[in-house]
């Protein structure tokens, strides 16, 4: 078992502990930095611990679990399974600990605040902007997640439900999950593309799948062939937006998610209510922004700057 990383108790101070899917996107990477950001605005200690990978249910399970027990004094989770967290988490709420569910859901209802993107609105926005880019007409892919993260499954929905109720000329010819690993949606992908060769277009809905569509895309020359709405962000998505394997990037922003995250509960242990809800849009953006102020500073944080 990873060891917590723990900072100093200040007797003072109250603990929060944040349980992110994984530790090991960049996703969440950001994430971690929105997190500590707060802890500093709000005069908290944070407790951060995770699973390396979004399929560890059980390690993720386990650190919650050690979570109670310690009783830290709120909790921050972002769930694997929106199924298999909701026992620990019941745990943590009985044992009169506050939680906020951040970036994707778990089925419980007594949590403090809900944090994410609009995961179901994006999901919408990604169909209408293939369908555009493809001119409305046209088989297309999706290279998916996983099964049971809210997140990215509300990502999902949102695409294939606009799809079905607005955009009659699109035809999703093929589905198939990555897994939360680059290389397996990198042969997703790539087996989308073997079956179905008059393919016009393709969604990914996450960091991995995205990463792995670029690379099955890249390998065959079919970079603006094939038109790649994606989501979330590194340096590779940016290099695939500039060389046009990407057409459009649909953007999160990590860092808030984790600092509303703290602040929300650094709020509810000093006696007030955060909201109850906070859905944040997702950002669309083209080759052409990447020289805007706002976006730049959206893909390249000040604390990426300074590592």
């Amino acid at each position: 078992m990873a060891p917590f990383l723990a900072g100093c108790r200040g007797s003072s101070q109250k603990l929060i502990g944040v349980v992110p899917k994984a530790t090991s996107h960049l996703f969440f990477v950001s994430i971690h930095a929105g997190v500590d950001r707060a802890a500093r605005d709000f005069h908290v200690n944070v407790l951060w611990n995770g699973p390396n990978e979004e399929t560890d249910h059980a390690r993720q399970i386990q650190i919650v679990d050690a979570m109670v027990t310690r009783h830290v004094d709120a909790l921050a989770i972002s769930a694997t399974d929106e199924r298999a967290l909701a026992a620990p988490v019941e745990r943590a709420i009985r044992a009169g600990i506050p939680v906020t569910v951040f970036d994707s859901g778990v089925n419980v209802e007594g949590y403090t605040s809900f944090i994410a993107t609009d995961n179901y609105g994006a999901g919408c926005t990604a169909a209408r902007t293939l369908s555009r880019l493809i001119g409305g007409k046209g088989e297309v892919g999706m290279v998916m997640h996983k099964p049971g993260g809210t997140s990215t499954v509300l990502r999902e929905r949102g695409f294939e439900d606009t799809v079905a109720k607005d955009l009659p000329g699109v035809v999703i010819a093929a589905r198939q999950y990555g897994m939360s690993d680059r290389a397996r949606s990198r042969t997703a992908a790539e087996d989308i593309l073997t079956a179905h060769p008059e393919l016009a277009g393709m969604f990914a809905s996450s960091e991995a799948s995205s990463l792995g569509a670029i690379q099955a895309i890249r390998s065959r020359g079919l970079s603006g062939k094939v038109k790649l709405v994606t989501f979330d962000f590194s340096d590779e998505h940016v290099e695939a937006l500039k060389d046009g394997t990407i057409d459009v990037m649909l953007v999160q922003d990590p860092f808030r998610i984790g600092y509303e995250a703290v602040k929300s509960l650094a709020e509810k242990l000093s006696g007030r209510n955060p909201p109850r809800r906070m859905e944040l849009p997702a950002r669309s953006i083209v080759k052409a922004d990447l020289d805007k102020p706002e976006v730049r500073t959206l893909l390249q944080p000040e604390w990426m700057k300074g590592e």
